[in-house]
């Protein structure tokens, strides 16, 4: 009994270093599949191999094998439901996963773990169930007498995604040993929140960093129209970090720097992304270069990185496609996209958004109102409102008002205030009051603090010489203290970013600039009303 146990062990050994080798190959793997069920190896004194092949299957892309290594084991122990609720994550099917640790409970005597607890934990915050996520919360005071920081990272996570950053930031308060992860679970939080204040002052009392920590920051910056902070803090990353940026990283810093047209720091970033190993194939770095470029104004670099990948997406003709329609190249766009789609590659709901955009800034409406036709009919793409706002810009832009009403009464979802101001744009473009009077209407409805609508009203009335009416558009924004956004721009000197923000105050702008300005205009009033007979 003794013999044939130490035989199993060593049949177990080397049916693990064959997994090893041959992770990639299918049909090996099965074949070490089958000798290990032939020799007796799934058993309760083997369960690791049987986790080691299931984790293989799930790797491959093969949850029915996994789950079929899963069933194949007489009494799984507590670490091997956790290797199939990882593994229904991983194959981003949280649903599932939680619906098995369910299992766990009711079916099973035994009492979960750690691992499986934030694997729980993980489930609700991808699907945003905070009840039954308040639930596992109860489990972790019943089940863990001294619960890991994975936990209470996990915990964090999950009220974070749930909207509940107050309860996030009380587990964070209440946990007596805090890793790098937990900071940057709260980070997170913060950021997800829109909380970018928060986030910076928990960024700043951080003791050390990681590269995660740094990618949440600068993505949190970037996707908080802070694309600046965003620059100057990957600078602080490249000098103080011990970490290397992610690919993730790079793809937000370039996106900061497509934001503002930062050329110069972009080209700083491109010459990185060539130095550092693996990179420049990285298809989603390429793409971020593309957008860039294009955005920046030089899509002559943005072709020749299009051209020199070896593999393309979608998002790398996408971002083509729109880089063409920043460019006033609509129907170069068109053509791009039918090149597209000769090539194999599948269009996505944004490659549609972005060559309707195009045939909307090049007045191309023919075109536009058959791309659309073509999208509700393509069984892979979803025509969302974003789809039909493009659609009632094309037609405002043309001047198609009543077309643009039409579009509009006929959509299968409620209008948002974007397609409303759409209305209201091309409304005061053609002079259509009462028209521009119902959209605006519509608009403050679903956004009452709306500063844009009351100025296009205010230029409408303003440049019709309706003076009371224009006084009264500015009444209603005072009575309501709504106030409108300043202007900002941002220049690139020497590598250096400067912001510019539009205020009446003197305070916001460097008094040596309004010496110069000052001196201009001096300088235009002579020229205006001198003599020229006198010259």
């Amino acid at each position: 009994m003794i013999q044939n146990s130490e035989k199993l062990v060593v049949k177990a050994t080397t049916l693990k270093r064959l997994l090893n080798k041959c992770v990639n190959h299918e049909n090996l793997i099965k074949q070490i599949h089958a000798q290990s069920i032939t020799c007796g190896l799934f058993t309760q004194y083997h369960q690791s191999f049987a986790c080691k092949l299931l984790n293989i299957y799930a790797k491959l892309n093969e949850p029915f094998a996994s789950y079929k290594v899963f069933d194949q084991i007489p009494q799984p122990d507590i670490v091997s439901w956790t290797c199939l609720l990882s593994l229904y994550l991983q194959l981003q099917q949280p649903t599932k996963a939680f619906s098995l640790f369910t299992r766990l409970l009711v079916s099973t005597s035994l009492t979960p773990d750690s691992h499986s607890i934030v694997a729980a934990l993980s489930a609700c915050a991808r699907t945003q169930d905070l009840i039954n996520g308040k639930t596992v919360h109860a489990m972790v005071y019943k089940f863990l007498n001294r619960p890991e920081p994975i936990v209470g990272n996990a915990l964090i996570d999950m009220y974070s995604r749930t909207e509940r950053i107050l309860l996030a930031r009380r587990v964070f308060n209440s946990m007596h040993v805090k890793d790098i992860a937990t900071w940057t679970s709260l980070l997170n939080g913060f950021v997800i929140s829109g909380k970018i204040k928060s986030a910076w002052k928990l960024f700043e009392e951080m003791s050390h960093r990681n590269a995660i920590s740094w990618m949440v920051m600068i993505v949190g910056c970037v996707r908080g129209k802070e694309p600046v902070g965003a620059l100057e803090l990957f600078k602080r990353m490249r000098k103080e970090g011990d970490d290397n940026p992610t690919s993730i990283t790079i793809v937000s810093v370039l996106s900061g720097c497509a934001d503002i047209g930062a050329l110069d720091f972009g080209r700083a970033i491109h010459g990185y992304v060539n130095k550092v190993a693996g990179f420049a194939m990285d298809v989603g770095v390429n793409n971020a270069l593309i957008d860039m470029y294009s955005k920046s104004g030089n899509f002559d670099f943005a072709m020749m990185i299009f051209k020199g990948m070896i593999k393309k997406d979608a998002f790398s003709w996408t971002s083509m496609i729109l880089g063409l329609a920043l460019h006033g190249r609509g129907r170069n766009s068109l053509e791009f996209f039918d090149e597209m789609l000769e090539s194999g590659v599948n269009a996505n709901e944004i490659t549609y958004l972005s060559v309707l955009s195009a045939c909307s800034h090049a007045g191309l409406v023919n075109e536009g109102e058959e791309l659309f036709n073509k999208l509700k009919n393509d069984i892979c793409c979803a025509t969302k409102i974003e789809h039909y706002g493009c659609m009632v810009d094309l037609l405002g832009r043309a001047g198609h008002l009543d077309e643009a009403v039409r579009l509009i009464n006929q959509m299968p979802m409620k209008p948002d205030a974007v397609i409303w101001r759409s209305l209201l744009s091309a409304s005061v473009m053609n002079r259509n009051l009462e028209l521009a009077e119902m959209a605006a209407g519509k608009a403050l409805e679903l956004e009452p603090h709306d500063d844009g609508v009351y100025v296009l009203l205010w230029n409408l009335y303003n440049s019709g010489n309706m003076l009371e009416d224009a006084s009264r558009t500015v009444k209603m924004m005072r009575d309501q203290r709504i106030k409108k956004k300043p202007g900002c721009s941002w220049i690139e000197i020497k590598g250096i970013l400067h912001e510019f923000v539009a205020e009446s105050s003197r305070q916001h702008v460097y008094d040596g600039i309004y010496r110069v300005l000052d001196t201009i205009l001096k300088q235009s009033n002579l020229e205006l009303f001198t003599n020229p007979a006198e010259m």
